[in-house]
């Protein structure tokens, strides 16, 4: 006889933890569906960012600005694949047509509900979890070389204001006094001071499974080929072994759900950001980073983090699967060097590549889809790991009937016709 679980959550990113937790927490039988644990794909790589100020959605009207220098295929914040572009060109029409002044505003009102709620969750768990002592609230500084882009950023201030999200100008004396790390190559930039981090994102999502196991979640390890619906259940089958059976099932696969819905003829409209790390000692550890940095002209974040000072490039636009290319990376490292004293790479750890998954207007998809007990936690492009708790409880929320939280409609499958 199959198991039978009220909810099967496919995928164990921080997504389909934080879903698998939420629902436990509320006493629904849970079984969590993971490949292999510990995961180790996208959730893992990000820069550990729990980022406030990530409101402001990829196409919006300063995107068509910065376009003719991105085309170039030159630029280290973005390169692509032409052939890749060509073959998803309706898709990047739509994307492009999401960017319009007027309606900016309402997603980055989307964007900073599930945020802002994060941060709160984000705590929360980790108390619970035992690992408080991985979240840093210092905020994170995004720092320009040239004065021209320093001067650009007023209308993202100015969303930052609306949003009573804290920040700080940085002066180039300012920022000197604020992370001595640095080498005196920028002109300015800001503290974004609402905003935490943490030490090892792929830490957290390992605690926030020891959390969900602590109050009798089930953890069921396989790869999940396909789904059968059932007169009043989902059969969840796997490349080997007993297939189970859930009432309902959620979809947290990430940038892997688009293939996995296919052959239940739902098309969700996804693409991919991919993006690469790469791990350094501190040339000199008494000086240290003491914040996450944004440097915006020279296209990479560096994070200090239990394993080193971690740096992740800019967007690849390229098949999810397709060869790692080291091109954004390495130049991101030059970058790096110019800023501030790195090390040695750190011994053992090699170069990783993830996929973001995106969705046009740059919102996740949560809710319910047109088959009776599928459901949707996906498509969360950079803001995956600022983002999850409150989308996990959105869903929650909608799947036990409760009231309370964001208005759902933003973010449900239906805007892409798959309610």
């Amino acid at each position: 006889m199959s198991e039978r679980w009220a909810v099967a959550v496919l995928g164990a990113g921080i997504v389909g933890v934080s879903t698998a937790l939420t629902l436990r927490e509320r006493g629904v039988q849970v079984v969590l569906v993971e490949k292999c644990l510990p995961v180790r794909e996208t959730s893992y790589g990000n820069a550990g960012i729990l980022s406030s100020s990530s409101i402001l959605p990829l196409n919006n009207p300063a995107l068509f600005r910065a376009l003719p220098g991105l085309l170039t295929n030159r630029s280290l914040a973005l390169r692509y694949d032409p052939l890749f572009v060509l073959r998803h060109a309706g898709w990047f029409r739509q994307f492009l047509s999401q960017g319009r002044a007027d309606n900016t505003e309402p997603r980055a009102r989307a964007l900073h509900a599930l945020i802002s709620r994060s941060q709160v969750l984000h705590r929360e768990w980790l108390n619970k979890a035992g690992a408080i002592q991985r979240l840093r609230t210092n905020g994170w500084l995004q720092v320009y070389r040239r004065p021209e882009s320093l001067a650009g950023t007023q209308v993202q201030a100015g969303l930052l204001d609306r949003f009573g999200i804290a920040h700080e100008f940085l002066s180039t004396a300012r920022l000197r006094a604020l992370e001595p790390a640095l080498k005196p190559v920028f002109a300015g930039g800001w503290w974004i001071r609402d905003t935490a981090s943490v030490d090892s994102p792929g830490a957290v999502v390992d605690a926030y499974t020891r959390r969900y196991r602590q109050l009798q979640g089930v953890v069921r390890e396989g790869e999940v080929r396909t789904l059968t619906p059932q007169e009043d259940h989902w059969q969840v089958h796997f490349a080997g072994g007993p297939a189970l059976e859930a009432q309902q099932v959620v979809v947290a696969l990430g940038p892997w759900s688009r293939t996995f819905l296919q052959p239940l003829g739902l098309r969700l409209p996804m693409l991919y950001e991919r993006g690469s790390h790469r791990h350094f000692e501190p040339f000199d550890p008494a000086v240290c980073l003491q914040y996450p940095v944004y440097d915006v002209d020279g296209a990479y974040v560096i994070s200090p983090m239990e394993a080193g000072l971690r740096l992740t490039c800019g967007v690849e636009l390229a098949a999810r699967d397709a060869p790692h290319r080291l091109t954004q990376l390495n130049g991101a490292e030059r970058m790096a060097r110019q800023a501030l004293a790195l090390g040695e790479r750190v011994e053992g750890l090699s170069d990783w590549l993830g996929a973001r998954p995106v969705l046009p207007d740059s919102l996740p998809a949560i809710g319910p889809t047109r088959l009776p007990g599928l459901w949707l936690n996906t498509g969360h492009q950079h803001i995956g790991f600022s983002a999850a708790p409150a989308s996990a409880e959105l869903l929650a929320n909608l799947m036990l009937g409760r009231k309370g939280g964001p208005d759902p409609t933003p973010y449900l499958p239906e805007r892409f016709g798959l309610g």
